[in-house]
């Protein structure tokens, strides 16, 4: 029997899950902090994985090769993070560094495009053969699979779906440049649209149960646009426009199966994904009634990274 380990490694935990031909079956959580190192994280990764082996009456010897989907920009090929601002790493070879402690073979790439995989492989992807995952978080990221397969761009360094200008000389990007995408459509310009509005409507349904600007977050608008507040829709409306606007953009560049959405605002729902797909379809270059086009809620949350670390060990093997 043989088996695959799949870790999403992010800044504050480590996710490992055990899959053997395609079936998910276990997983569990150790915690990470920028302060442990990098030798120290190496180890902490796979004693993680020996872990979750034993744990499920699981010979390690059986474990062929791991996955692991980190933050950063990552250089595939070699299993290196070049550089992830947040641990302050530069050209850590950590595939080859959990290798040495593990004897197994050790694949590494960036964590939001294994989550990217994970959704195309096994969640509300995994009927098409190309598909673009979006996740609307602190910012916007996500990945592309076309045709079955992980498109990671030269050096892994592709995909930078949040840093495509939507509105020229906008709102100035910690990237450097002004106007990106995830300064109109992540779940924090979300917030901001909202305190704006709510600053401008002191009348407003969104201010209910709320004490100050402050207080209010990513569900705010949407739970007072399904009460019929008007202004609280025009946010939703807004949003939901910015959203499409850079969506229509990567659909007419690389015109996927079907762009998954992934992230906190995703768990909307359908007060989300249907006016995203009409909004879509008006802006696209050719119609989804022409060339047919999903929009579809992503399906598998904070396990998609583990899913794709896995998957992604498996297509390197």
């Amino acid at each position: 029997m043989s088996y695959i380990i799949g870790i999403d490694f992010g800044g504050m935990s480590a996710k490992a899950g055990i899959f053997k031909d395609g079936q998910f079956l276990a997983k569990k959580t150790a915690p990470t902090s920028m302060t442990d190192g990098v030798e120290r994280t190496a180890k902490i990764m796979a004693e993680l994985a020996k872990d979750l082996a034993e744990e499920n009456a699981i010979s390690f010897d059986d474990v062929v090769c791991i996955g692991i989907g980190s933050p950063g920009v990552i250089d595939s090929a070699v299993g290196e993070v070049v550089f992830w601002g947040n641990y302050d790493w530069h050209h850590v070879p950590l595939g080859p560094l959990v290798s040495s402690l593990t004897n197994k073979p050790v694949f590494v790439t960036n964590d939001a495009n294994a989550a990217a995989l994970g959704e195309a492989k096994y969640g509300s992807g995994k009927q098409f053969a190309s598909s673009v995952l979006i996740t609307l978080g602190t910012g916007v990221g996500g990945g592309v699979v076309i045709d079955g397969k992980l498109f990671e761009g030269f050096r892994s360094a592709g995909t930078e779906i949040g840093h495509s200008v939507i509105v020229k000389n906008g709102i100035p990007c910690g990237c450097g440049r002004k106007g990106c995408f995830e300064q109109y459509a992540s779940a924090r310009a979300l917030v901001r649209q909202t305190r704006e509005k709510m600053s401008l409507c002191p009348d407003s349904a969104m201010w209910e149960g709320l004490n100050s600007l402050e207080e209010a977050g990513g569900k705010t608008a949407f739970a007072a646009a399904a009460k019929g507040d008007r202004a609280a829709q025009e946010v939703v409306d807004g949003y939901i426009d910015y959203l499409a606007e850079g969506i229509a953009d990567i659909v007419n560049i690389l015109r996927p199966e079907a762009i998954l959405v992934g992230g906190g605002v995703s768990n909307e729902g359908k007060r989300l994904i249907e006016p995203l797909k009409e909004a879509v379809d008006r802006k696209i270059f050719v119609s989804s009634d022409i060339v047919p086009l999903a929009v579809k809620k992503a399906e598998l949350g904070n396990d998609a990274g583990m899913y794709g670390a896995a998957e992604y060990a498996i297509s390197r093997l």
